[in-house]
């Protein structure tokens, strides 16, 4: 194993390591630490996942190339792949947020008036459009590799 990839195996553990004690510490009854103890999360994933990410994206051109049947060099499968696995997870997550935000309106425009179903209706569609969208992308990114 080369030195990268054991630092990315030694972050990982230590995330996630912080990650339980500070759960625990949030739904254990310690309200002095709470606070604390959220923003210590918050900060170490925000920092975490970007790093992760990039790391992801060094070497996923080397392992791609390494798959291969003797292909040497850094080929852009790795990142082909790479950016059609993000259009479609980003796409899905601002479909989530845009239906959960939209859904909830439309609920309670529809509480006080049932005559708009369908018209509400029309807005959470367009919000699960995203989704389908970033799902064709990645579907024209792959089919181009």
């Amino acid at each position: 194993m080369n030195i990268l990839t054991l630092i990315m195996i030694g972050a990982t553990l230590l995330v996630l390591g912080t990650i339980s004690i500070g759960v625990y510490f949030i739904y254990n009854d310690c309200d002095e630490k709470r606070a604390k103890m959220k923003k210590f999360l918050r900060i170490n994933l925000s920092t975490f996942i970007p790093v992760l990410a990039a790391a992801l994206v060094m070497l996923a051109p080397n392992v791609v190339a390494a798959a291969t049947s003797g292909a040497t060099g850094m080929t852009d499968t790795g990142l082909g792949y790479i950016g059609a696995a993000l259009s479609t997870g980003l796409a899905c997550i601002g479909a989530g947020y845009g239906v959960g935000v939209v859904g909830s309106a439309a609920l309670g425009a529809v509480s006080e008036d049932p005559k708009i179903l369908g018209k509400t209706m029309i807005y959470v569609g367009l919000a699960e459009g995203v989704a389908i969208y970033g799902l064709i992308i990645s579907i024209m990114i792959i089919g181009s590799l």
